[in-house]
């Protein structure tokens, strides 16, 4: 284990994602308990602020290889996400013309995309 800027033993970052995730929520399992000192919260704390850092190390990491293997025949293009914007919307197919022979009552129009039940 190595060792920190004080001597004292301190516990290594895990390199693969889901044990960075399993560390934090332990991280903050621990925190919500409501029995550490202070001083152990802290503790606490600043191991789920490291957590939190070498996850994104990770995903920024696995996002990068994903570019790269998206790029590689030079068509497709990554777009990133912005938070609170809605990604455009797929083409949906037109709903048929009514025909001459209806009663001429309006069909419900669908519910919007919005509404999916899941």
């Amino acid at each position: 284990m190595a060792k920190d800027s004080k001597g004292k033993a301190a516990e290594e970052v895990p390199e693969q994602y889901g044990d960075v995730v399993q560390r934090l929520e332990d991280v903050v399992a621990r925190l919500e308990g409501g029995t550490l000192t202070l001083e152990e919260s802290l503790k606490s704390f600043e191991d789920g602020i490291k957590l939190v850092r070498r996850g994104e190390q990770l995903l920024n990491a696995a996002e990068k290889r994903i570019e790269e293997l998206l790029n590689e025949d030079g068509r497709d293009a990554v777009v990133p996400l912005q938070a609170g914007v809605k990604p455009p919307a797929l083409p949906s197919t037109p709903a048929p013309a009514p025909s001459r022979g209806s009663s001429g009552a309006a069909k419900a129009a669908p519910p919007p995309e919005d509404d999916v039940p899941f």
